[in-house]
C-alpha cells in the first residue's frame, strides 16, 4: 500500500542517514520500526487485576455500618503507636 506521513525534518534527516549507514531503505527502517511497535504492544495487553479474595464470611456484622476510617482503626488496633 502507498502512503504519505509527515514526520519533522530532523526525525527524517536522522532516519535518511541511518539508512544510508545501514545501507538498507527508509521504507525498510519505518516498516521495522512499526512491526517493533506492534509486536511490542501485542505482547503488553491490557492490565487485569487479579482476583484477591479472603475465605471467610464477609465483614462482620458490628462492622456493617462503620466508615472506613473506624474499619481502619479497628485493623492497625494493637500493632503500635
Amino acid at each position: 500500500m502507498k502512503t504519505s506521513i509527515q514526520i519533522p525534518n530532523s526525525l527524517f534527516e536522522e532516519a535518511r542517514k541511518l539508512a544510508h549507514r545501514e545501507r538498507t531503505t527508509l521504507r525498510a527502517l519505518v516498516e521495522e520500526g512499526l512491526r517493533r511497535i506492534i509486536s511490542d504492544r501485542k505482547q503488553h495487553s491490557a492490565f487485569r487485576l487479579r482476583k484477591a479474595t479472603f475465605k471467610g464470611n464477609g465483614i462482620q456484622p458490628h462492622l456493617a455500618d462503620a466508615s472506613w476510617d473506624r474499619i481502619r482503626e479497628l485493623s492497625y488496633e494493637g500493632r503500635g503507636g
